[in-house]
């Protein structure tokens, strides 16, 4: 009996535990803090500060004008999300940094997805900061983006290097 539906189950839960982590912190966050708040976790390097997200990764084109924003914004995660999903079912389950990598992408994609459907923007809470100097704002389905994308490649270098580069063709 083969285990691939199994695992290709639990990877589905591993995403869906993602969206709820994500969802459940976000709802914590808008219940408990107002936003443009900050609560100090520890001092001088980490704080929980609510501000909401209009742009993608980090606030990046967060000006564009609406309509084009949000439909930039709603449609390319939608089809990043069926092309994650294409590439899981394309990958050998056996792949298992590769398959954890686009559940956690799936995962944060999808979380990050249903902020702008629902309110159409992103809520992002995790403040990291030395100082003054703040590295944008950032939630549970970014972290889990960045950490999926860090399986990936951690899983290519280590590829590149078991496997014999191709000889090169004869002239």
């Amino acid at each position: 009996m083969s285990r691939e539906p199994l695992l290709r189950v639990l990877l589905g839960l591993l995403s869906l535990v993602v969206v709820g982590l994500d969802q459940t912190s976000k709802a914590i966050v808008i219940r408990h803090l107002a936003p443009h708040t900050s609560i100090p976790v520890l001092p001088g390097l980490f704080s929980l500060t609510f501000v909401t997200n209009r742009g993608a990764l980090f606030g990046f084109l967060h000006d564009l004008p609406d309509p084009y924003r949000a439909v930039l914004f709603t449609v390319m995660p939608a089809l990043a999300v069926m092309l994650v999903v294409l590439f899981q079912y394309r990958t050998a389950v056996t792949e298992h940094a590769t398959q954890v990598g686009l559940a956690l992408i799936l995962g944060g994609a999808l979380g990050n997805l249903a902020d702008r459907i629902r309110l159409g923007h992103v809520i992002d809470f995790l403040d990291v900061f030395v100082g003054s100097h703040h590295w944008p704002a950032f939630n549970v389905a970014d972290s889990s983006i960045c950490i999926g994308v860090g399986l990936l490649l951690i899983d290519l270098l280590a590829r590149s290097r078991r496997e014999p580069s191709p000889a090169p063709p004869e002239v």
